[in-house]
């Protein structure tokens, strides 16, 4: 069983698969879509159109795309933690920062590019955010590479019941191993690890489970000193180096067992970063 404050159980966990899978599903159409030229706006309406064509809506918040270094898309100086900002995503009325929003800029080749959505499919909702390259980028390929270890401390340290500001903390240190430095105290569109509601008209009650809109690590309320509570979480490991980011979202199961392996686990192991390195791994 998964017991949470919203009553979910494992044997909701497959909807989630599915919604997970066809967001992914999305991302992936599209991206094969892109060419020289196309533009963020046409990027996110893509996406949109994609959704409603299978059956799913995005009332939570507009589906996203950014190209360049709006991959990036470090926090700009002086910037409040609070100051214009939505609560965490996947959450009904969830109105992303005007600077988040698709624009004009024209894909070129070569160039970066991330797809982000929050779609409600057949119920459940999901996260995803889908990197990729107009081409060969030897900067992004290693960015997408090098997320594969920020995968693996994510599961590690909340299997450990480490609480999310030592898992940010712990995320930090190790950009700064890998070469890219210290992450933003402010990441588009939400936390490393947030929360998921069961639907945008779900939120999640209880201070533990509330943080405040783009939690960080150091800055976070008390809920940043507690370990993930039980049940479905959003990972978004993000890295960028220069004008080139990289990210992926997908959706981490927390449990109260005393298994470890079953304490926490990914929802999905079969999907497109997670088929990448296992690639990488097997081209060694």
């Amino acid at each position: 069983m998964l017991p949470t404050k919203t009553g979910r159980t494992t044997a909701e966990l497959p909807a989630f698969r599915r919604a997970q899978q066809r967001a992914y599903a999305c991302a992936e159409s599209v991206a094969a879509r892109l060419r020289p030229g196309t533009t963020e706006r046409e990027a996110a309406r893509m996406q949109l159109e994609w959704l409603r064509e299978h059956g799913g809506v995005n009332r939570s918040r507009p589906p996203l795309a950014w190209f360049g270094n709006r991959t990036v898309l470090a926090a700009p100086a002086g910037l409040g933690r609070t100051a214009g900002l939505s609560r965490t995503a996947g959450l009904a009325g969830c109105a992303p920062p005007r600077r988040l929003l698709p624009t004009d800029r024209k894909l070129a080749a070569g160039m970066p590019f991330v797809l982000d959505m929050a779609p409600v499919l057949a119920g459940p909702t999901t996260v995803v955010g889908y990197s990729g390259c107009l081409g060969p980028d030897p900067v992004h390929e290693r960015l997408m590479t090098d997320l594969r270890v920020h995968r693996e401390v994510v599961l590690r340290r909340v299997r450990e019941r480490s609480t999310l500001r030592e898992l940010h903390e712990e995320v930090e240190r190790l950009s700064a191993v890998q070469g890219y430095g210290t992450p933003p105290r402010i990441r588009p569109l939400g936390a490393l690890l947030h929360p998921v509601a069961a639907s945008p008209y779900e939120r999640e009650s209880g201070p533990a489970n509330r943080l405040p809109p783009r939690w960080s690590g150091r800055y976070g309320c008390r809920a940043s000193d507690r370990p993930p509570r039980p049940g479905l979480w959003v990972a978004e490991p993000h890295l960028w180096f220069r004008g080139t980011g990289a990210k992926f979202a997908e959706l981490l199961v927390v449990t109260d067992s005393r298994d470890p392996e079953q304490s926490a686990f990914w929802l999905d192991d079969d999907l497109p970063h997670v088929r990448r390195w296992q690639e990488e791994a097997q081209a060694v």
